[in-house]
């Protein structure tokens, strides 16, 4: 089963999609802030990455461009969540690499949806 590093610092949240993925046969791996999250898509090579834009000591946009602009880790689609849903944050998010965007609250449903999109495309291609 494919493998998610969920970075998210608030707990509630982080909890949630914890569950929710786990129940669903991922494997789920958990980042609490921008650097921690680096080491683990560094080392752990997951195959989706759900990116909260928010985060302590290397924000969701510095973190998305650090891996995408690496080789190793420049594969890994990237959905970027944020509570914080300005006019042009969905734009933003794209061109600094993310794959996709949800804005929080979250519809698990949808996003469930784009994470097997992207899944589907990756293996595909």
């Amino acid at each position: 089963m494919p493998c998610i590093l969920i970075v998210e610092d608030n707990e509630m949240s982080r909890d949630m999609l914890l569950r929710r993925l786990q129940r669903r046969g991922y494997r789920v791996l958990v980042a609490l802030d921008g650097a921690q999250a680096m080491h683990v898509a560094r080392h752990e090579l997951p195959d989706l990455i759900l990116m909260d834009m928010s985060l302590p000591v290397m924000d969701g946009w510095q973190l998305t461009q650090q891996l995408k602009d690496e080789a190793t880790t420049a594969h890994i689609p990237v959905i970027a969540l944020t509570a914080h849903a300005m006019a042009g944050d969905r734009e933003k998010a794209l061109d600094i690499g993310c794959d996709e965007y949800e804005s929080k609250p979250l519809d698990f449903g949808r996003l469930l949806g784009k994470i097997n999109a992207l899944l589907q495309r990756k293996e595909s291609g």
